[in-house]
């Protein structure tokens, strides 16, 4: 076995993840690049974007390949598969690194991030239900040990900042339509999907939900330790909710675990969440740093 890189190249964030031969992490590095930033007005990825986003890429190349890594997978999700420009991202990236990208449909972005949210954590006897809000889409899936059903809804913090939140600091019929909105969609996806109604655990991943968690925490330092496996309340959901709905930019980005790029596009995350938590009538659920990085790492040493 050989080392390992992945990187995930979101709407909203492009990612690393680097491991040794034994799957020891040797980094994890997350960089807002905002590459579905245009997708909500014209469906297709903006030039200075696409420029950034495979300045990142090339940057992490270089970073994996200093560290060992023989084996690079280089993955994309919502704003890749919703753009429909994505062939020019492509054959920029190619031009300029010699790597392909893979586009992950819904259903395999589904399972590789089920399969990542679970790695380290307990095991249960009943279906987990693995809640991933991206940048430009989220994703529900549910399964024990791998993932049997999921679904997306086209709601995710990046495109639904845009949508949506119209004033700083948002209004409040702003953030109830939105929140109306995420609602009507799982209304008819617990529908096809009743076992998200019923789950033993939920796990939440990604960006967004470890982001209010850590402003839960107050965590001035991201602490993947303290994260990982740290159970939200609905009640704690929503205090976070309501302390960056009301405040403007300027005062949210001065709490505590809210980095700076996530600021803007908050709110509409914590928006998602909660109406997800009122939806589905769950009291908690439990934080994994880990997701589609890790489950793409997986998926790579089974194929070497």
């Amino acid at each position: 076995m050989t080392n390992i890189a992945v990187i995930d190249v979101g709407s909203n964030s492009t990612n690393l993840l680097v491991q040794d031969a034994s799957s020891k992490e040797l980094t994890r590095v997350i960089t807002s690049t905002r590459l579905g930033e245009t997708l909500h007005q014209n469906r297709t990825l903006g030039d200075d974007a696409i420029t950034r986003t495979v300045d990142t890429i090339r940057q992490y190349i270089t970073t994996a390949q200093s560290l060992g890594a023989e084996s690079i997978h280089i993955v994309g999700t919502a704003a890749c598969r919703r753009a429909t420009n994505t062939s020019e991202f492509i054959g920029l990236l190619h031009d300029t690194t010699g790597y392909t990208l893979e586009v992950l449909s819904e259903k395999d972005e589904a399972s590789l991030t089920f399969s990542g949210a679970i790695t380290g954590m307990p095991e249960v006897l009943g279906p987990n239900v693995v809640i991933d809000i991206g940048g430009a889409s989220t994703e529900y899936t549910v399964g024990v040990l791998s993932a049997d059903q999921s679904a997306s809804i086209p709601f995710g913090a990046l495109t639904s900042t845009a949508s949506h939140i119209r004033t700083d600091p948002p209004k409040p019929e702003d953030l109830t339509n939105l929140i109306g909105a995420v609602s009507d969609e799982l209304e008819e996806i617990s529908r096809s999907i009743p076992a998200l109604l019923t789950p033993s655990r939920v796990i939440g991943v990604a960006g967004t939900i470890v982001t209010i968690a850590a402003v839960e925490l107050g965590l001035a330092e991201f602490n993947a330790e303290e994260l990982h496996g740290f159970v939200l309340s609905r009640d704690a959901a929503e205090d976070v909710f309501r302390t960056v709905a009301t405040e403007p930019l300027a005062q949210r980005k001065s709490n505590p675990g809210l980095s700076a790029h996530r600021a803007d596009n908050i709110v509409a995350g914590c928006c998602i969440l909660v109406a997800t938590m009122r939806r589905l009538h769950l009291n908690e659920i439990t934080v994994s740093t880990r997701g589609l990085l890790d489950g793409v790492a997986n998926r790579g040493r089974l194929q070497a």
